[in-house]
């Protein structure tokens, strides 16, 4: 029998907790899933590879219970849903469920940012902490090889003489950091014979076509495949030109043998945890890989799984494209909610949300009824609200939240699972339970893959954000026409948009007046199989804030890592 006990006070960080914390050896995690040891491969103690023969054993068992976390539009340090999910879980395991969690892996770039580590936080972390948060299993280093590979192939076949007459190159290099000077470079400047300069950018590598790719790939055959059609760039005849006629499919996969293997971790009260692939919501599509959900439905009657920021932009694309892309529905989505996130929404200062403010409150929650509204009428998929609990939400704020729920017939749950861990998660996976087990769900997709681009991009921005309609730059509208014209009308579409807000504009908090989307540019991602708009002031590269995470990392005398949150 296991005993969980960790004792913490409120001075602790999520560090110092998940080191107080006793672990098990991930051997026993996977025989909790019925997972045989010779079917995992092992990355210490802690942290393992799932192989292939593990879904192939199980693939004619029946799914269980899908569980979408997402949340209100996000503060700028976010509202705690990996918290949620990881309390959800735990909270179903200690009622007696068979649950697991599927989950993204933590970017670098946020780690040594401004919103730190994706492991959770209090009592309801995924461990071992410093190791997801770092280099883990060193699946984004081999996203990052692979994207990079691809970029080196391009060049050397220029500079070998470029019988494929490359004009244009649309493919950019990437890294796993935030760094805004990398936006837009030059390359090819050393004044070598036969180099030639170009102009050149990354993104993050979390933003890259090969993160999207590993993340909707079914197999190892069909990740060649999608690697083999992305498009690096244009002929001069403005004919698209494929990685596959550069021979580099065969060699990126290579690079991603082990990327592509789901990873088995587990929580801090050992409940299992598949954690894999880790697209950004608001530039990508901000869903775990469909390899580890459909492996995690095998393998559990609850699967709780996240999409990034709110549910106009992580929870719109898991639904739009990765349930479309992998036939799977949620049984219900779990909205979460804090005090603060809402008198924020509310107009309260940053320096004031600690303050009891029922008037800050009442406007907020405009914003949780529009996101209830899209996921319950739009979608067409039953929610409960998880008012994540802080120390500073009074008596009266949590009673009028409520009460306004209640008159709307809309579910919620106080979850303390921070504090408490799983002791603090009972209620909502009681509710849980009960509201999945006769749901009856059609989940209605935002939009027809047959209609046109434009058709596409206007339904999400009238129906989800509350558009009364779009604009597009020209150039956008040229490459539209572009993309259509090739035969890839039919793709689902991936908004890159902020998440601060349901405009394209991150200071647009309150929307009190009609607003347009504006659309500033279009990419193809062939490989993945969709088509990027990007809209507003939105990077694919994110820069560092004044006061990066990073100053306050460190390691101590002692071996210790210090500072991550």
């Amino acid at each position: 029998m296991l005993v969980f006990i960790i004792n913490i006070n409120k001075n602790m960080t999520d560090l110092e907790i998940a080191r107080n914390a006793q672990i098990c050896d991930i051997k026993e995690i996977a025989q909790k899933l019925n997972i045989d040891e010779k079917d995992i491969e092992l990355y210490g103690k802690y942290k393992a590879k799932i192989t292939d023969d593990v879904y192939k054993k199980i693939e004619n068992k029946p799914d269980g219970k899908l569980i979408l976390v997402t949340a209100i539009s996000p503060t700028p340090l976010g509202e705690g849903k990996t918290t949620m999910s990881i309390a959800i879980a735990d909270g179903l395991s200690k009622i007696g469920e068979k649950a697991i969690l599927a989950l993204r892996e933590p970017s670098l770039g946020p780690v040594f940012g401004v919103k730190g580590g994706a492991t959770g936080g209090g009592k309801a972390q995924v461990a071992p902490m410093e190791d997801i948060n770092l280099h883990f299993t060193g699946d984004i280093h081999a996203i990052t090889s692979a994207n990079n590979l691809l970029s080196a192939m391009i060049d050397n076949h220029i500079y070998h003489g470029n019988n494929l007459q490359i004009k244009t190159v649309t493919w950019k290099r990437c890294v796993d950091l935030n760094d805004r000077q990398l936006r837009v470079i030059e390359t090819g400047l050393s004044k070598e014979n036969k180099i030639v300069p170009r102009e050149d950018g990354f993104d993050i590598s979390v933003a890259s076509e090969i993160m999207a790719i590993l993340c909707l790939s079914e197999n190892i055959e069909d990740l060649k495949r999608r690697l083999g059609n992305i498009v690096i760039g244009y002929n001069i005849e403005e004919k698209p030109i494929y990685a596959k006629q550069l021979k580099a499919e065969g060699a990126m996969a290579v690079l991603l043998k082990d990327a592509i293997k789901p990873n088995l971790i587990q929580t801090l009260e050992h409940t299992p945890c598949i954690m894999h692939g880790g697209p950004f919501a608001n530039i990508a599509h901000g869903c775990n890989s469909i390899i580890a959900t459909k492996l995690a439905l095998k393998l559990a009657d609850y699967t709780i799984t996240e999409a990034g920021f709110g549910a106009d932009l992580g929870a719109e694309k898991f639904l739009n494209i990765k349930c479309r892309k992998a036939n799977i529905t949620p049984d219900i989505i779990v909205c979460v909610a804090t005090i603060k996130a809402l008198k924020y929404h509310g107009g309260a200062k940053k320096e004031l949300l600690k303050e009891e403010n029922l008037e800050a409150l009442q406007i907020g929650m405009e914003n949780l009824y529009r996101h209830i509204d899209n996921l319950k009428n739009k979608f067409g998929i039953n929610v409960i609200v998880a008012l994540n609990k802080f120390n500073t939400d009074t008596k009266r704020e949590i009673e009028y939240l409520t009460q306004q729920l209640n008159k709307r017939g809309i579910k919620i749950s106080l979850v303390e699972s921070w504090e408490k861990g799983s002791e603090g998660a009972i209620d909502i996976a009681k509710k849980l339970v009960e509201l999945t087990e006769n749901e009856k769900r059609k989940l209605k997709y935002t939009y027809d893959l047959k209609d046109s681009i434009r058709e596409k991009i206007e339904k999400v921005a009238k129906n989800i954000y509350g558009a009364e309609g779009i604009e597009i730059d020209e150039k956008a509208k040229e490459k539209i026409e572009k993309f259509e014209s090739m035969g890839y009308k039919e793709l689902p579409i991936c908004i890159a948009k902020t998440q601060y807000s349901f405009s394209d504009n991150p200071q647009l908090l309150e929307i009190k007046e009609p607003f347009k989307i504006h659309v500033q540019d279009v990419i193809l991602k062939s490989g993945a199989e969709f088509i990027v708009i990007i809209t507003g002031k939105i990077m694919t590269m994110p820069g560092l804030p004044k006061e990066p995470a990073a100053e306050h990392i460190n390691i101590d005398e002692n071996g210790k890592i210090v500072g991550i949150f």
